[in-house]
This record gives C-alpha cells, structure tokens and sequence, in this order.
C-alpha cells in the first residue's frame, strides 16, 4: 500500500516527492551531524508556547519558511527575546521567536519604516542636494527630515509620492550590511546628519545599512525583505522639525506619510483622518468658541471664551467638590517662591531648564520662579505643625495654576501650554496607610474617567526610572527598587492593566500613567499617579507614631482630573463639541418663533436659570429654520421653540440632540428631565 502511494505521488506531483526527499536527506544530515557534534541544535519557543527544535545559524525568516510558507510570505519582522529584530537576522542560541506580520504593529513599523526609506531615495533621485537626517516609522505611518533650502511644495509632495511608487513597482533589492567606524564616516562622508549620528554611537555600537537599489542609508532596521507587497502608499503633509527636537538646532523639512498592503485599509485610514481633522480640538474648540490664542499674548498661552470658561468652571466645581466628600483639604499657595524652595524639592537641579526664572542668579541677591507644581509649597504647609499618626492620611488638593517653559515646536492648542490649571493634591500616608490611598486615588481617577465617558480610551502605565540616567534621577537604587515592588505589588492588588516603561518615573520615586489617545491618535499622559520615597526627607517631614518617635511619611503625588487644559481637549474630541448636557456650556437654547413670544420666552430663561440651567435665548428677528439650523450647529443639547400654542399652555417644544424633534411637552415636565439628566450626569 506504502509503496503504490509512494508511486503514485512521483507520478502526479514529482515536486511535492523531491521536496519530501530532500527534506528527508536534510534530516539525516542534521541527525548525523548533531550526534557527531558538528551541528548545534537551538531550542525556539513560538509565541503559543510550542518548542522547536532547529540548526544554530537559520535566519528568522528560515524559521518562519519551516513553520509555514504562508507565514514566511507575510512576515515582516520577528521578535526575539522581547527585542524587534530583521527576518534576517542570525539564530545562533536558544529563543524566544514571534513572527510578526503587518497585523501587529512591529509588522506595521517594519513595513513602514523600509516606505520612509523608499521617500528618502525617491528625494534623493528628485532632489539629490537635499541632505538625509531620521526616518522613522510611527504609530500610524513615518517621516524623514530632510535638510534643504527651499521647503517642498504641494507639487514636489505629488512628485515625490509618483516616484515613491515608480521605485516599489521596481522592486529593488534589500541587503542589510555593517562597516567599521572609520568606513562608516567615510561612506556617509556628504551626509552630515548621517555623520552626526555615527559620532552619537557609543564605541562599541553595530553600525548598520540597509541598501535600496543604488540608495544606501544608515539605519538599525528592521526592513522587509521585499517591497514588492505594499500596494498603498500616501504622503500626507510636510511640516517643520528642529534637528534632534532641539530649536537651537536647524530647522528641516519633514515629510509624513503612511503606508498599508491594501488600498482598501489605506482608504479607510483616509477616512478616518478627515473625521479626526474634524474633531481636532484645535480647530474645532476655535470654531465652537471654546478657546482662542493671539501671538500678542504668546504661544502656549490659550485664552478661553466664555463658552470654554463656562466648562471650565462646571469641571472644577465638580471636581472640588468629589474631592472634599472624599475627606481632601484644601490649600491655595503662590503662584511663584525663592529659588530656595526648588531647591529644597530638587527641582531647581532636575526641572530648573523647564522653569520660568525671574532674576539672574549671578547678579540678584533673591531669584523667583514661576511654579511647575504645588508640591514644594503643600509640603510647606504641613511642617507649619506636628502631626501625630493619628492626623494621617493628610489628602491635600488645589486647583492649580502651573507654568512651564515648553519649546515652540512642542506646543499646541490645549494639549501642551505653557501655563496650564491642574487639579493637583499630595496624600501624606504612614506605610501601613499607603495601599489604601493609592487605592483609593485609582478609585476617584476611575470615577472621574467613566463620568467623562472616556473610561474606554485609556490605559495604564506603570513607569519606572532609568538606573543608569544619574542626571534625571534621584541616585538611590535601593530605595527605587523598594518603592518599585510596593508600588507594583499594589496595582497587582488592584487589578487594573497595565504595561511597564523604564525611564518614564518622575526624578524623585515611580508613577502611574493614565494614559489617553487624541483623535491623531498620539498617546498623551493626562493624569500621573506618583509614589515619593526622597521628597519628605528633604523637606524634614516627619510625624509622631504611637510609640512617641518621630518617622518619616510617604508621599502620593495625585491628580483627579488632571490638566484641566488637556482634558477639555479630550472632551472636545471624544465628543466632537456635543457635549453631555451636564458638562455643556450652553445646556439649552430658546427660540421664540416671533417677537410676540419673546416675553413668554424670557419668562422660560428666567425660571431655568433660577434652577441652574444654562440657558440662551435668541430673540433675532429671523425665520425659525435658520435660527435651529444655527442652534444645531452649536452643538446645544436641547432647542426650545415657543409660539402661540406654547406660549397658551405653558409648554415648550422640545428638540433634542439626541431624539430630534420631540413636540411640545408641559414646561414643567422639560424642566425636571433635564434637571433629572444634569443630576445624573447622563452622557
């Protein structure tokens, strides 16, 4: 029987029987090898837990070809330990293997990454003076900076993108190479950017290149092995980019573009992008009369309408409020202080270059500064007296007006300032009290996020400080480690996701990150949690425990809400300026069909704002149509239209934002629903 198949299989497909015969003499030669010890075999550890055995010295994409030639086919890059790396690169020890295709976003970057290389060769046949710097993949796309005089045009973007896609339909070879310093230099002698980041290497650094065709490029990958599958590409916008971020540095000119295997996902993503221009809160906030900015008045400095005013306000009562029901105390201190004060805190020596400095210090006896938190001055507050174990926890809070000297290149709308309102507050805790109070912050932070109904939009991170970084922070390993475990042992309690990101802790202990994405979607922090093991030693702050000793408390750095700048931003995207009636500035709007009516109408007004109800009444002398269409446009909650059959029965006619044209109902009934909805804070 064995034999009559084996027959059979040779005769009708004779590719499938030399593949089987090679692989079995492949095998052999493995065996027999490996049991006279010239072949090390490794041991790779798939991403479902599988364990297989291979040849030392197969590339990653040799490994995906013996899993399956379909995974070959799509894979983009691997991952090896935790470490992104090329499908080229060597195996020569045991692993842990991913295989990443462009469903994951490591698959996305190397796919992107090998497109923005393809735009530098496309600028380097158009534009060959121009002169290469970065670039690299982002979340949803990538860039090159480019150094050149004349800043690329609309046209030369549509040129670019042409020959973008002239070079991928070429398909040029991808090889990946490596040369010494000193060869290194030489190649990338009439790229001074290129030169610039070689000498940046430390000495012992791989200096890597990927050649494209006749393009070469100095690069750490990873790239495809082929670009012939990339069938979408599109260049998006230019923009403006210090070199390094640094705005003493040169101003380049920065291409950003995207790139998918299907028209179809690029198309998609177009159309997403529209609807998040629509919803950025930068325009859109200007639009609504939320916020405005004048370059008399500085960059980072928005002023807020009264419209925006309004939601201000409504956010920071409530806030304050939810606060003290929860057993805060309030404090409010200088907008400013000595220098003395910082540098105490360390601030002055970690943040003075974020700092607004009123003085020179080699000249003025005394030197002021702008303050970049309230931290410092609550700690101030509670060495104004003793305090007993039995006073603890001490849940400081205040509304906050903050300055920080951002660069100009990092500012915009809400989302960066340079003067900003935080709803801050420190928690002074004995150890035995710290879990509870941590806790019991995540707790009102949840609270706050679902009330806003952006609870779905954010994720957690739990960052950690860099222990070889001795500038940023405080050098205390041991201490950073203890406050690390407490703090992740803590979250572990808690239950919540979370990922971990070394460097990201403040200088002075461990944070949370409530993290949130804006409509582009860029990952901006809008609350930070912190746990303080240095900060209450330098300030002397003790208390008195029961045994009549004097120790040293914890200190929980907290927000609720956090910046109120930034988190306006975030509603004013989340819910593209329709805001939930509790929250909206304007919660309903009164329109009398003619002047007849106005008295009726103000009558209404009148009532509703003795309730609490923000209301505006429009008494212009203007078709009805258009007056709702205006309404409808500001984004008001509830339109009341009143005429004789209103005015007659005491009743409104009620459009809602959320049902449409509802008819006329009793005035009384409209004023407890939304009274009702307010008070529930309905979204």
């Amino acid at each position: 029987m064995t034999y009559n198949i084996l027959l059979w299989v040779i005769r009708v497909e004779p590719r499938i029987f030399l593949r089987l015969y090679i692989f079995r003499e492949r095998s052999f030669f493995i065996l027999e090898k490996s049991l006279e010890g010239d072949i090390k075999m490794i041991k790779v550890t798939l991403k479902d837990g599988s364990v297989k055995e291979f040849e030392a010295g197969l590339s990653v994409l040799d490994i995906a070809k013996s899993i399956s030639e379909g995974l070959a086919r799509n894979a983009c890059c691997g991952i090896i330990n935790g470490k992104v790396v090329d499908l080229r690169h060597i195996v020569n020890e045991d692993v842990e293997l991913a295989i990443c295709t462009f469903d994951s976003q490591e698959g996305k970057d190397a796919v992107r990454h090998s497109i923005s290389h393809v735009l530098a060769y496309a600028v380097k046949r158009l534009f060959p003076e121009a002169k290469l710097a970065i670039g690299p993949s982002i979340e949803n796309g990538f860039y090159y900076d480019f150094d050149r005089d004349i800043a690329f045009s609309a046209e030369d973007v549509e040129k670019l993108e042409e020959e973008m896609k002239k070079i991928i339909k070429e398909n040029p070879a991808i090889e990946r190479f490596e040369l010494p310093r000193d060869e290194a230099l030489k190649l990338m002698a009439d790229e001074p950017y290129k030169v610039e980041l070689i000498n940046d290497l430390p000495e012992d650094e791989v200096i890597s290149f990927y050649k494209m065709g006749d393009f070469t490029d100095l690069c750490a990958g990873p790239h495809l092995m082929s670009i012939k599958n990339v069938k979408a590409i599109k260049l998006l916008r230019t923009a403006g980019a210090y070199w390094k971020g640094d705005e003493k540095n040169k101003m380049l000119s920065r291409i950003y573009g995207t790139a998918f295997l299907k028209k179809a996902d690029l198309d998609a993503y177009l159309e997403a992008l529209e609807e998040a221009k629509k919803r950025d809160h930068n325009k859109l906030g200007r639009e609504l009369g939320i916020f405005t900015t004048h370059e008399n008045v500085g960059q980072g400095l928005p002023l807020f309408m009264p419209k925006g005013a309004k939601l201000f306000q409504t956010l920071q009562r409530w806030i304050e409020d939810e606060e003290e029901r929860r057993g805060y105390v309030l404090t409010k201190t200088p907008y400013m202080a000595k220098s003395d004060l910082y540098k105490v805190s360390g601030h002055w020596s970690h943040y003075k270059d974020g700092m607004f400095v009123l003085g020179d210090e080699e000249k003025d006896d005394e030197v002021m500064a702008l303050r970049p938190m309230t931290c410092p001055f609550q700690f101030t507050i509670y060495n104004a007296e003793q305090h007993s174990y039995r006073d603890l926890p001490i849940r400081y809070a205040e509304t906050s007006t903050l300055f920080r000297n951002e660069s100009s290149g990092e500012m915009h709308g809400l989302t960066r300032v340079r003067q900003f309102t935080l709803s801050e507050g420190h928690i002074i805790v004995t150890p035995e009290q710290l879990e509870e109070e941590f806790k019991g912050v995540v707790d009102l932070i949840n609270y706050v996020m679902d009330t806003l109904g952006i609870s779905e939009d954010i994720t957690y991170r739990f960052s950690k400080w860099d222990p070889t970084d001795k500038i940023k922070y405080i050098d205390n390993a041991k201490a950073w480690e203890e406050t690390q475990v407490i703090m992740k042992n803590i979250l572990d309690h808690i239950g919540i996701p979370y990922v971990e990101a070394a460097g990201e802790a403040a200088f002075y202990g461990p944070k949370l990150d409530i993290q949130c994405k804006n409509v582009h979607g860029k990952e901006d922090t809008i609350i930070t949690v912190q746990i303080d093991f240095a900060l209450a030693d330098r300030f002397n702050m003790t208390y008195i425990d029961k045994d009549g000793n004097k120790k040293t408390p914890y200190i929980i750095h907290r927000s609720s809400i956090g910046c109120y700048e930034r988190t306006i931003a975030t509603l004013i995207e989340k819910y593209a300026g329709a805001f939930p009636t509790w929250m909206a500035p304007v919660q309903a709007k009164i329109l009398p069909i003619s002047d007849k009516y106005n008295d009726y109408a103000e009558s209404i007004v009148k009532s509703l704002r003795n309730k609490g109800i923000r209301i505006e009444a429009d008494y212009r002398a203007e078709k009805i149509g258009y007056k709702i269409r205006e309404s409808r446009l500001e984004r008001v909650p509830y339109i009341l239209v009143v005429g004789e059959k209103e005015a007659e029965n005491n009743a409104v006619a009620v459009r809602s934002r959320k049902n449409g044209d509802e008819g006329s109902m009793a005035y009384a009934d409209f004023e407890a629903r939304i009274l009702e909805e307010i008070a529930n804070k309905e979204r």
